[in-house]
């Protein structure tokens, strides 16, 4: 299925769905503007913002109050320790009350400012299906415009092949979480990946990919700043599909390079 030939919307239908997006901080204060200003530049109006910050020590706070009264009583958000990443992107579906639920981390944006609403025409169009994702730019870390790598994560396969979706563009209805969970804290780098796997391959859940990138994501977040949590990462990318009771080579973390190594080479704008 492909959504580039979406038909448009009617005026009544633009903005029927409600869509929950949600921000994980942590002393985010450098990037986090950035991240704000390409949700509020958004063309689809029916967005609930939501942040979960784990109680930030520099100016994080002061930035999301800065943009609150923007969002014209369509931001939330709180402030409290918690236990890492994926905790908070639990609370984060917790509060959520829109029918679509998606991610976009404290240092990445949304460059397309009619992201969402492609996304949403995806779901109106396919009214049968729970998720929708799509492609990726990973870019420098100090220039947003300096494209490093291109994510084109192409149509669905197997994840046993390498093949997984990029997690900031996962766009899954919020029954499904309420039907098959949650973030699995067991995991500390790879609990985005367990979720899609678990979603995908054991409950079967149905998607669509939308071939555009939408998202810029910069380079070096936790599971890829350094050797030891690319390692780890993969080695609980491999327990992940052993508790999903999935059978897959010992040769996966390289059946999962390999289509990495060679998205450095499909940089294009």
């Amino acid at each position: 299925l492909s959504c580039l030939d979406a038909i448009l919307f009617t005026s009544q239908n633009v903005n029927y769905m409600k869509f929950s997006l949600i921000t994980v901080t942590y002393n985010s204060s450098v990037t986090l503007s950035d991240t704000i200003q390409s949700v509020l530049s958004q063309s689809y109006f029916n967005i609930e913002y939501i942040i979960i910050d784990g109680g930030s020590t520099d100016s994080t706070i002061e930035i999301v109050k800065k943009y609150e009264s923007l969002f014209g009583g369509r931001m939330f958000w709180i402030s409290e320790v918690d236990s890492g990443l994926y905790d908070a992107m639990n609370k984060g579906i917790q509060m959520a009350t829109g029918d679509i639920i998606g991610f976009i981390n404290s240092d990445d944006i949304i460059f397309d400012p009619k992201a969402i609403e492609k996304i949403v025409r995806c779901f109106y169009q396919n009214g049968d299906i729970d998720g929708v994702y799509s492609d990726l730019y990973y870019v420098s870390h100090t220039d947003l415009n300096k494209i490093i790598r291109y994510w084109v994560t192409g149509k669905q396969r197997p994840f046993q092949t390498g093949w997984h979706p990029a997690h900031p563009t996962f766009y899954i209805k919020r029954k499904i979480y309420e039907k098959y969970g949650l973030f699995d804290l067991d995991y500390k780098f790879a609990a985005d990946f367990e979720l899609m796997l678990r979603f995908t391959e054991l409950k079967k859940i149905k998607l669509v990919y939308f071939a555009e990138p939408l998202v810029k994501m910069r380079i070096g977040g936790t599971t890829s700043k350094n050797l030891n949590n690319i390692c780890r990462g993969n080695l609980e990318c491999l327990q992940a599909f052993k508790k999903n009771g999935i059978k897959v080579s010992i040769l996966y973390p390289l059946q999962r390079l390999i289509p990495k190594i060679r998205q450095f080479f499909s940089r294009s704008m």
